[in-house]
């Protein structure tokens, strides 16, 4: 296929993203353009689109020099159907805290990724929900059921909907924040104070698009506020709580990298180094083993509450720790206990 195909001349080809161009867009290259709006994209994946004629511009394909402009409408078309098309069913247990007629609150463990999306076209918990609930509503991304979301690499509780009319109201709640969500962490340092807010626009790092960064100027990013409080201090680690206010793509790990206090372990955002301690090699093998018995960001999200939708009564659950993360925490306790022993 080359650029100068239309696009009806391609039928075997599913429509993945739809963007029109906003009014006041100044001139940009498509490839910069569908950065900024395709979750996940890499500029080298959308060139390698564009070069395989799958970006269309008012039905042309075009390259990724192409230059947007006010009005037009853009279409990244793909040979495989988007994820809506591919939501097979799966037959995948469920850890349900709650359920009645309305809603349903599972306990997600860490590693299953909330809903398909690239490169995760399976093993979901959308895969899941759909297999054991027929009929469930779509939010407004078309996604079944689902009213929130947490990290692939997050435990912990969602309230998923099973009628339109509870998919509204519990939206509503999360959108107005009346909605209360608090997560258990253990972040890298000892934080000084006892207790105290974040806030500060959170978006998309312009130089690692993987990365969600807190913005000085607030007139980037979206509004974000996390409260959080210190549970208990684990020597070159601490325990906290973090309520949120607002719920952003990685809040509590951006915020807590933010203040200085790295999610322990958590990858993307370089938690998976040494950032606090010493230089004693029986140190760096204790942290090493911490590693190794939580191989992913300690982040649990523990307490959630809202209003029912349809009785209006408010309603809140809480689910434990999981082992992983207790067993990283309790590796801690003891390094406080035996400091001199790791030191010498």
């Amino acid at each position: 296929m080359t650029a100068n195909n239309d696009i009806e001349e391609n039928d075997d080809l599913y429509e993945h993203h739809r963007y029109v161009v906003d009014k006041g867009q100044k001139p940009l290259r498509i490839d910069k353009y569908l950065m900024n709006y395709i979750e996940g994209a890499t500029r080298n994946k959308i060139q390698a689109a564009a070069k395989d004629g799958t970006i269309f511009v008012d039905d042309v394909a075009v390259k990724s020099n192409y230059k947007v402009k006010p009005g037009e409408i853009i279409r990244v078309m793909f040979t495989h159907p988007p994820y809506e098309y591919l939501l097979v069913p799966e037959n995948i247990p469920l850890d349900i805290v709650f359920e009645d007629d309305h809603l349903i609150v599972v306990n997600k463990p860490a590693g299953m990724v909330v809903h398909p999306g690239h490169g995760n076209y399976s093993g979901t918990l959308i895969n899941a929900l759909v297999y054991h609930f027929e009929n469930l509503p779509l939010n407004s991304s078309e996604r079944p059921g689902l009213v929130h979301r947490i990290d692939k690499d997050t435990s912990g509780l969602l309230v998923i909907a099973k009628t339109e009319q509870a998919m509204v109201k519990l939206a509503k709640q999360f959108f107005n924040k009346t909605s209360e969500r608090e997560y258990v962490a253990l972040v890298w340092g000892d934080v000084t104070e006892d207790e105290g807010t974040i806030t500060g626009h959170i978006g998309r790092s312009p130089k690692n698009r993987l990365q969600n960064i807190v913005f000085e100027d607030e007139s980037q990013g979206k509004e974000a506020v996390t409260h959080y409080k210190v549970i208990e201090r684990l020597g070159y680690v601490t325990l906290v709580a973090c309520k949120l206010e607002t719920g952003r793509t990685h809040q509590i790990r951006v915020h807590m990298k933010h203040i200085g206090h790295t999610l322990f372990n958590d990858e993307r955002y370089g938690g998976d180094k040494i950032l606090k301690g010493t230089t004693f090699t029986k140190y760096k093998q204790f942290v090493d083993n911490c590693f190794k018995v939580l191989p992913r960001q300690a982040l649990h999200a523990k307490t959630l509450g809202f209003k029912h939708p349809e009785t209006g009564e408010f309603m809140k659950f809480d689910s434990p720790i999981p082992q992983d993360m207790t067993d990283c925490i309790e590796k801690w306790r003891g390094y406080v206990k035996h400091q001199k022993d790791f030191e010498e």
